[in-house]
């Protein structure tokens, strides 16, 4: 009787470790510049839901929100070498990296938010998803980030002329800095995270970005114009480490790019209800809000198109896009 106990002692710790074994959890990092509650935030979260109930909870996201592991160019640098296995940014970091991520960040390149959507849903956002692949990423979506326009604190913009002689920050890219030496301007390149407090000492006059980062960094404080130019229409790019995501199983591969395709719909439905919320906001705390002539600013790119679309493949994708209807 005593043998036959410890027999039954023993399948009860195997049949206990074995279960301990099965549910083992792995917990991916995950990384955005943006605060807690903000749409890309919120989709990855999702993903990161979906991630764990279709893996019966092998697997779990942290998402680590407010520029907690870094500005977004450190964090690429992190996602690339593996400290963190998934990063959600914006594309143009990824410039001189990635080279087909030029087209999409191209003032004007896309028509409409509409336009975009098909564009980036279609084979030419495949195509632009397996070029991450060679820099050790993979690319599991394209998220929304709306419209970027010029906001300063000095004086509303109608025209390209009002651009003249004004300091504006822009994302860590050189179509970015060419675009606004192209319209008059001065560019300054800095971690978004620095932007509030240069604007309000006069380092810069101002930056560009969407109505809900003005609203959630604040930046409408201390530049109240906003002048609704819409020069660019920039995807987000939410990227995994390419090494983390070979060890997964084909299953669980599946798995991941479906639910971060899933996390796009839910995005994109949060993202349009946050822009018309921040617009309201913004507009209540005394931004004022313009709406230049486009066609002077979409004339004065040329030179950014010539400088930077020179390879082939670029040349033929920029033709994609605007073929897309």
């Amino acid at each position: 009787m005593l043998h036959f106990s410890k027999l039954a002692g023993a399948a009860l710790l195997a049949a206990s470790l074995m279960t301990g074994t099965a549910l083992a959890q792995t917990v991916l990092k995950s990384s955005d510049t943006h605060p807690d509650g903000y749409p890309t935030v919120e989709a990855v979260k999702y993903f990161g839901e979906l991630v764990k109930e279709r893996t019966a909870g092998r697997y779990a996201v942290e998402v680590y929100h407010s520029a907690q592991l870094g500005e977004e160019k450190d964090t690429i640098e992190q996602v690339r070498s593996g400290v963190i296995e998934l990063n959600r940014v914006s594309m143009a970091p990824f410039n001189g990296t990635v080279k087909e991520t030029i087209v999409p960040a191209l003032p004007y390149i896309f028509r409409s938010e509409d336009h975009m959507h098909k564009v980036m849903d279609g084979a030419i956002g495949d195509q632009i998803k397996a070029a991450f692949e060679p820099a050790g990423l993979v690319a599991l979506a394209f998220y929304d980030a709306g419209s970027r326009s010029f906001y300063n604190k000095s004086k509303p913009i109608n025209s390209v002329a009002d651009m003249k002689g004004l300091k504006f920050r822009v994302i860590q890219s050189d179509i970015f800095v060419d675009m606004v030496a192209a319209l008059g301007a001065n560019a300054t390149p800095m971690p978004y995270g620095e932007v509030y407090s240069a604007i309000e000492t006069g380092v810069i006059d101002g930056a560009e970005n969407n109505f809900p980062s003005y609203d959630t960094a604040k930046h409408f404080e201390v530049a109240k114009n906003f002048s609704l130019d819409e020069h660019t229409i920039l995807p987000e790019v939410f990227v995994m480490n390419k090494a983390a995501f070979d060890k997964l199983t084909p299953e669980d591969q599946a798995i991941f790019k479906q639910a971060a395709k899933d996390s796009v719909a839910k995005q994109r439905e949060l993202w349009a209800a946050k822009t018309a919320e921040s617009r309201s906001k913004v507009e209540a705390a005394g931004a004022a809000i313009t709406s230049p002539d486009k066609q002077g600013f979409i004339d004065a790119m040329k030179p950014v198109y010539e400088k930077h679309i020179t390879d082939p493949v670029l040349k033929k994708l920029v033709e994609d896009v605007q073929a897309v209807q």
